[in-house]
């Protein structure tokens, strides 16, 4: 049953760039010292808020209980600023319990995607996320990722879940501009680009911000892309989006967040480690990552 949001959860603004931090691991285990590191470094970036245990997090190889002490060090270190947890998962019952526990960690959001391998219809994507927002205590961002989850959310499908009062952003990874430009159209949902090459066109669009794994890197030119933007100085803006978008590229070239990790590494911000069976970037794309970095002035 849905109770009440208050005031400020009611009129959660998603807008500008989230970004969805990788996880550090140290010889297998969280590595939480690194992970302290990162929130101070990009807290002072701009950035609108982080998200935590998404994709480029590597949240799928971490237990329960490494997800809520990842969370709880981020929200230690992050002094104010926004946080959004990453919530997947293909039981619906254990999932709505995650989410009911999660209303008292002082989130900005959670970031939900569709039940993994099952791959229900569109009616059973509506009851699946309004089932686990009557739950949520805190705002709900829908997560359109087909190529992970095996299910697609079409147009009248959020549509339809827009007008869930606790329903109030998209990650958009679902490859289809149409769609993108109904929905902004549509205006009840804050569309986020979440796919990191597409963030200038949502943008223009009318988009209000992105979740970019990329923007680990350079992230103050992508915070000032975005605020070139949304000012209207589409030129500006431009002349400072065309350097990063071969490095983007790169980035995606391998399993996300291999190659981040590679160019992290090589700035001393974590170890370049992954948890299997996520692998580290090959010898031949750290190299190109390189060339492509210095390549951003």
């Amino acid at each position: 049953m849905q109770t009440a949001l208050s005031a400020n959860q009611a009129n959660t603004d998603f807008s500008g760039l989230w970004i969805p931090l990788v996880t550090p691991f140290d010889q297998g285990k969280v590595d939480h010292a690194a992970l302290k590191r990162l929130v101070v470094h990009y807290r002072a970036k701009g950035i609108a808020g982080l998200v935590v245990c998404g994709s480029t997090g590597e949240a799928a190889a971490l237990d329960e209980d490494e997800q809520l002490q990842t969370l709880h060090t981020v929200m230690e270190q992050a002094d104010g600023l926004p946080v959004v947890m990453g919530l997947s998962g293909y039981h619906l019952g254990k999932t709505a319990a995650r989410i009911k526990a999660l209303g008292a960690q002082g989130l900005a959001g959670i970031l939900l995607p569709a039940p993994s391998y099952i791959r229900p219809s569109q009616a059973g994507l509506i009851e699946w996320f309004t089932t686990l927002a009557d739950e949520s205590a805190v705002p709900v961002i829908l997560y359109d990722i087909p190529y992970r989850t095996g299910s697609r959310l079409e147009l009248e499908t959020l549509l339809a879940l827009a007008g869930h009062p606790r329903i109030q952003a998209l990650k958009d990874c679902g490859g289809d501009p149409a769609k993108t430009k109904a929905l902004i159209a549509d205006g009840r949902l804050q569309v986020l680009a979440g796919e990191d090459l597409n963030i200038f066109a949502t943008v223009a669009q009318g988009g209000r911000g992105a979740i970019a794994a990329a923007a680990h890197l350079h992230t103050e030119r992508f915070v000032e892309v975005l605020r070139r933007i949304q000012a209207g100085d589409l030129a500006g803006a431009e002349a400072l989006w065309a350097p990063l978008q071969p490095l983007i590229a790169g980035l995606f070239a391998e399993p996300n967040p291999g190659p981040l990790k590679a160019l992290m590494a090589e700035r001393g911000l974590l170890r370049n480690e992954l948890r299997s069976p996520m692998t580290p970037a090959s010898a031949a794309l750290a190299e190109r990552l390189q060339q492509l970095d210095a390549m951003v002035a």
